[in-house]
């Protein structure tokens, strides 16, 4: 198969209200992305809650020619599965163009529920290389989003290597960890991301040294406007602008812009860029991610004169733009006249008064076009009107204004006829249970060579440490290696010389963070496992990864024991170590504690109420942000059993050797561990 090309890209704009959805008909979108009642990642935004209201929406968009795609893209809980699919089933009744999704197992499930519909692979999903297109298009997925960190070459590079189509993200605000891969909202406040309620604490306050507020997380918007005729030139399939919680008149603002400088293919010049920055900015905008200039210059807040600036632009008051139209007039003495007019392939004809005879001062054609050209009232704008009078004839402008009416009423009426869905017969779908035997085990991950000791080698069946780690030096004990959880599609050959050294210096098992590394270990005989990172939440899920080779997989940290419960037992667990809350593609070490901290482990960002979550040294000079408590269940071992969670996956990140010992210890014993820590 092909990649994907497209001349123009389509744009795509946010609708979290039916006013931002006619803002963004109004601004020239070709089509918009919201979300329904639940399982979308915007839940506070207004929505469209019930059929009635994602109906009309969805009417309304296809009258002006718009496409709609629903979002599905959150983490799907097994006793959620049904609702999930019913929820899909509705927006397919409604009309929608497509679904967006982020959870592989509901994603089959809608495949074979939905097999008309098309489905997106959400930006949740960390998707940083085409290659994963592959996998995805054997899914039933038609369209991929890429992660947001990506590069403008290795965007290229994706788009040449992708079966199905490319979306990215070219406007609006920027998560500062990997797309998908923030649980600091979730585990430390309570409200997930992945489910669609984060509380940004990314945008909060930090303590540098000397104890005085920065923001070390918190990013400017993203703005590609002036790169318009390369990301053209790219091949991408469709342009995104964030937004499902921002206003009408930012979501008219950008997508004007948007569209003039799509339809003229030219990038954004110093005007443009400053009516954008009034619609909304943290102190400008950045490109750090797609330039690859990525410092402490992307950076950003907002600031009271942002906010002033944002209040002083015009309020969006409804739709203003007109549907062109053609339309063909016959007019002859003592028949009825004929109008047409057509638009978007659509038609409709009428019938009028007929006209009479001309005694004196006959019609003119350019008095009945200027006539039928007045469609003010109407959704419509005439864009050629042919008239042909056969004869000389007289006609009132009463009869000519009555005719006009009435073709304008009855083509408005054709449109929103076809428009109309046609009834979705939905697939009868039963929930897939995982075919892997589960056995009780203990795997562990570490960071250094220093923290597998005697002890951990003799307890865990399973001992990881970092790829880079395992392929520099056979490491005592080590009998796994951990991919790291970002590779651009420039890093394959790297990676993949890597893991032939790692299997030379022991390593037999891998354990995998995302499905687009897949094709990274073709050729190469390691026992493959899911890391928490595949954020699976349901045994469909499970299914899914275990089709695609893998031997099982942990699940997501988010996870109650009670969810957890409902898995059976087909998912290890994480029941000890600090959670990576982010995975940073910007390094913060640098400017809150030295390159030297990352080597050493002692970086840190502290928050406003002096709470410290260390920061770790990744792959490609990366940043793990850690939870500043550490899961701990040495004392629930009956607990843990009693919710089937007997696969148990560990966490050692800033524990000395001896911490690793004491941990064991307790453990082993059922005892409690000496300091505080998170329940699962």
């Amino acid at each position: 198969m092909q990649p994907y090309r497209q001349s123009l890209p389509e744009l795509l704009s946010p609708a979290g209200s039916l006013d931002a959805l006619q803002a963004a008909i109004d601004g020239g979108a070709d089509a918009v992305y919201l979300g329904g009642g639940s399982f979308h990642a915007r839940m506070n935004a207004d929505n469209f809650g019930t059929f009635e209201a994602l109906y009309e929406a969805i009417a309304l968009a296809h009258f002006w020619g718009v496409k709609v795609y629903v979002t599905l893209n959150t983490m799907v809980y097994d006793r959620e599965l049904k609702a999930a699919v019913a929820q899909a089933e509705q927006a397919a009744r409604a009309g929608a163009d497509g679904l967006i999704v982020a959870d592989l197992g509901l994603a089959l499930l809608l495949r074979k529920a939905l097999p008309e519909m098309p489905l997106h692979a959400s930006t949740q999903m960390s998707i940083h290389r085409g290659d994963a297109g592959k996998l995805l298009a054997d899914a039933g997925f038609t369209r991929m989003v890429l992660a947001r960190e990506m590069p403008a070459d290795q965007i290229a590079q994706a788009v040449s290597q992708s079966p199905i189509e490319i979306e990215m993200f070219v406007h609006g605000a920027l998560c500062v960890s990997q797309s998908g891969q923030c649980l600091f909202s979730s585990l430390v406040g309570g409200r997930s991301g992945n489910r669609g309620e984060c509380a940004q604490p990314c945008r909060l306050p930090f303590k540098d040294a000397k104890g005085k507020d920065f923001y070390p997380l918190s990013l400017k918007d993203l703005s590609l406007a002036r790169y318009v005729p390369e990301i053209i030139a790219s091949g991408v399939a469709s342009l995104k602008i964030e937004g499902r919680m921002k206003s009408p008149e930012y979501v008219y603002t950008v997508t004007r812009i948007w569209r003039e400088l799509l339809d003229s293919g030219k990038g954004a010049d110093q005007e443009q860029m400053q009516k954008l920055s009034r619609a909304f900015s943290r102190g400008g905008f950045t490109d750090g991610y797609y330039r690859r200039r990525i410092g402490e210059g992307m950076l950003g807040v907002r600031s009271a004169e942002d906010k002033l600036a944002s209040g002083e632009i015009e309020k969006f008051r409804g739709i203003t733009k007109k549907i062109p139209v053609d339309m063909q007039a016959i007019l002859q003495a003592n028949t009825p006249m004929q109008l047409s007019m057509s638009a978007n392939g659509h038609s409709a004809s009428v019938t009028g008064a007929s006209p009479e005879a001309a005694h004196t001062r006959p019609v003119t054609k350019d008095q009945v076009q200027v006539s039928l050209g007045k469609l003010g009232a109407t959704p419509f704008v005439a864009k050629h009107i042919d008239v042909q009078i056969n004869g000389e004839v007289m006609v009132a402008a009463s009869a000519l204004n009555a005719l006009r009416r009435e073709a304008a009423e009855a083509l408005e009426a054709q449109i929103k006829g076809a428009i109309a869905p046609a009834p979705v017969k939905a697939q009868r779908v039963s929930l897939a249970q995982p075919q892997g035997v589960r056995t009780e085990s203990r795997t562990a991950r570490f960071f250094r060579p220093e923290q597998l000791i005697f002890e951990a080698v003799s307890y865990f069946d399973i001992r990881y440490l970092p790829l880079e780690i395992v392929a520099e030096k056979r490491v005592p004990g080590c009998n796994g290696a951990v991919l790291p959880p970002v590779i651009f599609p420039e890093d394959s050959e790297k990676i993949r010389q890597m893991l032939a050294a790692a299997k030379q210096n022991g390593a037999e098992h891998l354990l995998v963070g995302n499905i687009g590394h897949l094709y990274l270990t073709d050729g190469f005989d390691f026992v493959l496992h899911g890391d928490y990172r595949l954020n699976v939440a349901n045994n469909e899920t499970v299914a899914a990864l275990e089709h695609l080779g893998f031997a099982d997989v942990v699940a997501s940290a988010e996870m109650s024991m009670a969810q957890l419960r409902d898995l059976g037992g087909n998912t290890a667990a994480i029941v000890y170590g600090r959670v990576p809350l982010m995975t940073l593609e910007r390094c913060v070490n640098k400017q809150s504690a030295g390159c030297a901290a990352c080597t050493k482990g002692s970086a840190a960002l502290v928050d406003r109420k002096g709470v410290r979550f260390p920061v770790l040294y990744e792959y490609g000079h990366r940043n793990l942000v850690l939870n500043s408590l550490p899961t701990g269940m040495s004392d629930k071992a009956q607990a843990l059993a009693a919710h089937g969670i007997t696969a148990q996956h560990f966490l050692f990140t800033v524990e000395s050797a001896e911490q690793v010992r004491a941990v064991i210890k307790a453990y082993q014993k059922g005892t409690a561990l000496p300091f505080a820590v998170r329940r699962i």
